[in-house]
């Protein structure tokens, strides 16, 4: 009699969490993964943990309007939306554009703010650059609840290029780590560029990745009609839904004020920072093209055309670099005075 034995095929169990927990494989689940809120310094415009980014043109008032929220999270007191600080926190505030003595420690005094609680790291021998260890050493010393970088620029080293993509996601990437790891808001204050023109979030002066990098993307802009009234809005909010505009005013005899939530059009304001910008560029243009020689104005016309510059936003920029118009013979000319500026 012969005999037949059947062999169960082996079962193969679906690879899971539970399967893998003794495998060094270098890929981790979500099961074990522990789930968070976000915590923030400023809800829903600056996040604890993240990079937030604060830009806007020069002379706009960010360095003020930073320096105000810094001073409210020193001293535990209302934000200007009306959010409570429970507590007051430590800030590290680095500026390479003003004088400490002079010009920073008054602004801060100025705000309200506690400056027992308000530090810098010191750069005696090394210019602080933004992958700087010293950094993460000083927010861990003095537990540190937000790091204000004033400006982006100045912290980018002598080896640095703001325009490498390369570089600069390595180096916010680093930062990005020294944040989470602290659970401390970094602020990067940054100077925006020229271009009037395209998306909001790219004007920032260097790579497009350090948007990509921050999770907050501030931006500060002033009235047109009431150029002492400045607005704080998000023109990008990775972790929550976009927060109200924040109005400020900055008046040289007045000083800085509050005006808290505003009701304003953020895409009318935003074109006219485009035709504003459209004209400045115009401006240039027209002073490199006079600064030889007396043109024709049809000439001047057809060369800004070619350059996407219509014939109206011409006619406002000679306007503001206050060019003279004459007529020779039956010809409009053009004439800017040597050395003149805007």
């Amino acid at each position: 009699m012969q005999l037949f034995t059947c062999s169960r095929k082996k079962e193969q169990k679906t690879p899971g969490a539970s399967n893998l927990e003794s495998i060094n494989t270098g890929v981790e689940f979500y099961s074990n993964v522990k789930a968070s809120e976000v915590e923030w310094v400023w809800y829903p415009y600056i996040p604890c943990g993240k990079i937030t980014m604060l830009q806007g043109d020069p002379g706009e008032g960010k360095s003020t309007l930073i320096i105000h929220v810094a001073a409210i999270l020193t001293k535990g007191g209302y934000l200007p939306d009306g959010q409570k600080i429970k507590k007051p926190e430590m800030v590290i505030y680095q500026c390479s554009e003003d004088g400490k003595g002079d010009t920073i420690k008054p602004r801060l005094e100025q705000a309200g703010a506690d400056c027992s609680k308000v530090a810098f790291i010191k750069e005696d021998n090394d210019e602080l650059t933004l992958e700087d260890e010293r950094i993460r050493n000083a927010i861990i010393q003095i537990s540190a609840k937000m790091v204000v970088l004033d400006p982006i620029q100045a912290f980018i080293g002598h080896n640095g290029n703001m325009t490498n993509a390369v570089k600069m996601r390595e180096i916010l990437s680093k930062l990005s780590k020294v944040a989470a790891e602290t659970n401390c808001a970094i602020v990067l204050v940054g100077h925006m560029n020229k271009s009037g023109g395209g998306n909001q979030l790219y004007r920032g002066l260097g790579s497009i990745d350090i948007a990509a990098a921050a999770r907050s993307i501030l931006m500060v802009s002033r009235d047109k009609e009431e150029p002492w009234k400045r607005y704080m809005f998000p023109v990008k909010s990775s972790l929550a839904p976009e927060g109200e505009p924040i109005g400020f005013e900055l008046d040289k005899k007045k000083g800085f004020r509050w005006i808290g939530k505003c009701q304003i059009n953020v895409e009318e304001l935003l074109n006219v920072e485009k035709s504003t910008g459209k004209k400045d560029i115009a401006v240039e243009y027209l002073q490199k093209l006079l600064s030889v020689e007396d043109l024709a104005s049809t000439y001047i016309y057809e060369k800004m055309k070619e350059y996407g510059i219509a014939k109206r936003t011409v006619q406002e920029a000679k306007k503001i670099a206050e060019i003279k118009a004459y007529k020779k013979g039956k010809i409009w000319y053009w004439h800017m005075e040597v050395g003149d500026s805007i």
